[in-house]
């Protein structure tokens, strides 16, 4: 079975090898569309999504360890498996091993080497938890929270570095809110029957891991008790995601001085010095009237019950890496909130955290045999031509003046391109990978991160570094950086076929191109200048055009139902929802303008009876075909930016007079949308 599947994998490579196709080649001769995922007997102009997506949804089945499933969550899988392969030939304990086989073999061994976490337990923790029990006074344990920051979770607030939000080359010190388990605020305010059953289960998690931890089930019950007081305090004193969405609100430079004074019950001088930053004068504090609010919370909890909420932090944080029991209560209340019916398989689990701890280790050995140098600069000419139709969608925006154009027009020539994995690796020599310690390894790895971050502080920013590593399935733009990063991760089927047409990779690689790169103009990114500094660059009358047409995207959004009742949030999404909406308009232009460039007119033709357009859409389309469970949707309305993935299709298409010309489309029908919203 092993030879088998080693065959299966290693043919999977070979094709993987050849997936970056450089998009100014000739399309193979006359290639098929893939009809599997369409349902002929749905009209596209009454649901796209249901057109493209309609017979995959039909036998499509959610995995029992998936929150979703659908395209991305496919290549998810299938890069995990190529990770697993490499992981398991580097833990075997080989006499010459390099430094990076041994760092990333010994932490996936430790991870698998279950018998060894089960004889531990609780045992690796207790160091830590006693460190946080010791604390005599106030000030003592806010010392011992600098230490668990460093090693892992956030309890109370947050602590880190980025860059100055009006210097953007100056990496400064930023305090933020933070310290809730659940995953949002809503989750301890609202009173509806999900979040209060959600808050329900946090404290029979709580219970149990205090049990567990050694507590009686009084005592258990009493520090769950603790922790949900303190954290629904923290949660009233937060500042909502819309809000949050703004960097205007999250905008409040302040010397040190007058940060210590705002909030003294937080010791900050002793923290920071607990937590090894460098000094510093001035930082930024994203909500200041958190730290007023819970500077009284501090004042007016006993040093017991401070005491608990940290040590839980510190346990929920590391259950998964501790003795079955632990793991299984951590799982429970996972599931509460997504869903699953089972955890993972721990080869999974193992790899995820293997990525987590040393990304760009693992990276190194993932490119190697997936992407490569050519793959590289293949990409970078897909990115020229979609900002090349960015250019020309700007230049003929009709609200806009030509004093904001040449403006935005600076901007787009100084985006960064980061295609693939980094030009200079992570150094990861001072981490110390022990095999068969499984806790130790995470928290010195989460304390090698923590400090190396920290140590950021009053540096100049460096531009060459990457907040994803390479096997990631995803893609992001930087404000602060003003740059688009690919990982070598999504860089493959479904988003980019070698074996497709034009028409279906500029339908699925080029529109996550355009999104990208559209977010440098969308309500947020359009307040970053080209260095990454927070400057109003538009004229008024211009500002106040996007934010008219920015406001009929979020109306439109929020008319969308979730999941039963429950609507999306179009001010939370808009930023996603306007960068989907740009994305595919000029992805949709560059295809037009390499037809146009096509002497030979191949490019034009129609395959299987799908015109070039057509074939854009149905590959647009097909790349979200997805499937999410009802709680697992529940949860994002809260916390996720993006739209469900039927209105990341019909949101985009039913703005689009290129869509309903393609498929014919006529007024009155759903993808019409009789006062379509357009941004860019």
């Amino acid at each position: 079975m092993r030879a088998i599947r080693f065959l299966a994998v290693f043919l999977w490579l070979l094709i993987v090898l050849l997936v970056i196709s450089s998009f100014a080649q000739s399309a193979p001769s006359q290639p098929a569309v893939n009809l599997d995922t369409i349902d002929k007997t749905v009209d596209p102009c009454v649901d796209f999504y249901q057109y493209a997506c309609g017979n995959w949804l039909k036998s499509a089945e959610i995995p029992g360890d998936q929150a979703s499933w659908g395209q991305s969550v496919e290549l998810r899988e299938r890069n995990a498996a190529i990770q697993r392969e490499i992981l398991e030939k580097a833990s075997v304990d080989t006499a010459g091993r390099d430094a990076i086989t041994q760092k990333i073999g010994d932490y996936y061994s430790s991870c698998m080497d279950e018998k060894a976490v089960e004889l531990k337990g609780l045992d690796p923790l207790k160091p830590e938890l006693d460190r946080i029990a010791a604390t005599k006074d106030k000030a003592a344990l806010i010392e011992a929270i600098a230490r668990v920051h460093l090693i892992g979770p956030n309890p109370l607030f947050n602590f880190y570095s980025s860059s100055d939000l009006h210097n953007a080359n100056q990496v400064i010190a930023y305090l933020d809110q933070g310290g809730l388990s659940l995953p949002d605020r809503d989750y301890y305010i609202k009173d509806d029957a999900k979040m209060a059953d959600a808050r329900k289960s946090l404290v029979e998690y709580a219970t149990q891991m205090f049990t567990l931890a050694g507590q009686s089930p009084q005592q258990a019950a009493s520090s769950a008790q603790s922790v949900l007081r303190i954290e629904t305090a923290l949660a009233k004193a937060s500042m909502d995601r819309t809000a949050r969405r703004d960097p205007r609100n999250r905008d409040h430079k302040m010397t040190r001085d007058e940060v210590v004074a705002l909030a003294p019950d937080f010791y900050l001088s002793r923290y920071f010095a607990a937590a090894g930053a460098p000094s510093f004068s001035s930082l930024n504090v994203t909500n200041p009237d958190f730290f007023r609010q819970v500077n009284g919370i501090l004042e007016s909890e006993s040093l017991d019950a401070l005491r608990t909420y940290v040590s839980w932090h510190l346990i929920d944080n590391s259950a998964p890496w501790l003795s079955k029991p632990f793991v299984d209560a951590n799982f429970k209340m996972q599931q509460v909130l997504t869903g699953q019916s089972e955890n993972k398989p721990r080869w999974k689990r193992c790899v995820s955290a293997t990525d987590g701890a040393l990304g760009e280790a693992l990276g190194q050995r993932y490119v190697d045999v997936t992407f490569g140098a050519d793959g590289k600069q293949r990409m970078l000419k897909m990115v020229d031509a979609l900002e090349k139709s960015l250019d020309q969608n700007i230049r003929e925006l009709p609200w806009m003046t030509a004093e904001t154009k040449k403006q935005a027009k600076v901007k787009l020539d100084a985006i960064r391109n980061k295609i693939g994995y980094p030009d200079t690796w992570r150094d990861y020599s001072s981490l110390q990978i022990v095999r068969g310690d499984l806790l130790g390894n995470f928290l010195r790895a989460n304390e090698f991160e923590g400090h190396r971050q920290i140590a950021k502080i009053g540096k100049p920013l460096d531009r060459t570094e990457w907040q994803m590593t390479p096997p990631t399935v995803n893609a992001y733009y930087s404000s602060a950086r003003n740059e688009i990063v690919f990982p070598a991760g999504i860089l493959q089927p479904p988003f980019f076929d070698r074996q497709a047409d034009d028409a279906l990779n500029f339908g699925g690689i080029g529109v996550v191109i355009g999104h990208e790169l559209t977010h440098g103009f969308d309500d947020q990114g359009r307040k970053f200048d080209p260095e990454g500094n927070l400057r109003d660059w538009w004229t008024a009358q211009d500002g106040t055009e996007f934010e008219k047409r920015a406001s009929c995207i979020a109306d439109e959004y929020s008319s969308f139902v979730a999941v039963d009742d429950l609507k999306l949030n179009g001010k939370l999404t808009l930023g996603e929802n306007t960068a989907d909406n740009g994305g595919a308009r000029i992805a949709l232009m560059a295809l037009g303008q390499m037809i146009a460039d096509d002497k030979t007119g191949n490019k034009a033709q129609a395959i299987d009876g799908y015109t070039p357009e057509q074939r854009f859409f149905v590959g647009y389309g097909r790349s979200w075909c997805g499937k999410r469970r009802p709680e697992s949707s529940r949860m994002l309305v809260s916390i996720d930016p993006h739209s469900p993935n039927k209105y990341r299709v019909d949101g985009v298409v039913q703005n689009m007079p290129e869509f309903q010309k393609a498929w014919g489309c006529k007024a009155g029908q759903p993808m019409v949308r009789e006062n379509a919203c357009r941004v860019w």
